[in-house]
């Protein structure tokens, strides 16, 4: 393997569950990481990995022929590229910036469009995984963008991505399809919670209940992934209700533009929507079982009190 003098210096902006996971997959596969998080603390724990820590945007930028930026929507993404002591002040010409964060396709155009103009490049860049695989380097990255974003980017890529979509040359593409993705994720939190809560109105085992339908026809890999957390009682955040919240209202604002129904969509919006409004909002998606629970008058699992959630 080429020593770090000869790869590419790369700066990851947010090192949250996400964002931590792919910096040090980075860092694992040899590359000079620098980190910036609005946390202190997580900043400290990344310098501990190895990792170089820097105090803003701009400062992890600069040097840095790749930028990750890893944060939760457009909004952010546009602080960290255009805000005080932004990234695209002090990158490189020529170097890349990598967006991961799901947004509206339309959004994801307009601030390519904006960095190109500087002479820097823009790759459309959201992930699909969880945590797990964000730290083991086994990402699915949808990617849209030139091919000299690609080009650049492609160290980068390759470190953090088990699998790679090349999906178009245009900024906002990969972002239309992390939509899509977000749309059946969306219903199938909805469409478990609402069958487990289902279950348990009807007096069942829910342990075998989870046994049965992982084993049929009926199951999703969201009931798959996200039961156990309802077994368990377990609504620490893996991903969390709000996450739901921004992400079908997109897709509602994008369907809304284009006169197109998404019912379904709508319905499951409403009950993360409920589990937010009811305080769950940073807690894990899967807590939309509980609105159910409450909603039908039963009970779910409970962890024991030392482990359960605040």
């Amino acid at each position: 393997m080429a020593d770090k003098t000869s790869k590419p210096t790369i700066a990851v902006i947010g090192l949250g569950s996400m964002g931590f996971g792919m910096a040090t997959s980075l860092l694992r596969a040899g590359f000079n990481v620098a980190g910036y998080d609005v946390s202190a603390d997580t900043v400290a724990r990344f310098a501990k990995e190895g990792g170089r820590a820097v105090g803003s945007p701009g400062e992890a930028a600069q040097g840095s022929d790749i930028v990750v930026s890893v944060v939760v929507n457009a909004a952010q993404t546009e602080g960290v590229l255009f805000g005080e002591k932004g990234a695209a002040e002090t990158m490189a010409p020529g170097s890349v910036f990598i967006s991961a964060a799901t947004m509206d396709p339309e959004i994801a155009r307009r601030l390519g469009a904006r960095l190109e103009s500087t002479g820097r490049l823009y790759l459309d860049a959201p992930i699909s995984g969880g945590a797990v695989k964000a730290a083991a380097g086994q990402l699915t990255i949808l990617a849209s963008g030139s091919p000299a974003a690609f080009t650049k980017a492609r160290p980068a890529l390759d470190a953090m991505a088990g699998t790679l979509y090349e999906l178009g040359e245009s900024a906002g593409t990969g972002a239309a399809f992390k939509m899509i993705n977000q749309l059946l994720a969306g219903v199938h939190i909805a469409a478990a919670s609402e069958a487990i809560a289902f279950a348990a109105r009807q007096g069942l085992d829910l342990r075998k209940v989870y046994e049965v339908i992982t084993a049929s026809a009926g199951n999703s890999w969201m009931f798959e992934n996200r039961i156990p957390h309802v077994l368990d009682g377990d609504y620490t955040p893996r991903s969390a209700v709000d996450i739901f919240v921004k992400d079908l209202g997109i897709i509602q604002d994008m369907a809304r533009g284009a006169k197109y129904p998404v019912p379904v969509a709508a319905a499951a919006l409403q009950m993360f929507l409920a589990a937010s409004g009811s305080g769950l909002g940073r807690q894990d998606d899967s807590s939309v079982a509980r609105i159910y629970a409450q909603l039908a008058g039963v009970k779910l699992p409970e962890a024991p009190q030392s482990t359960a959630a605040k």
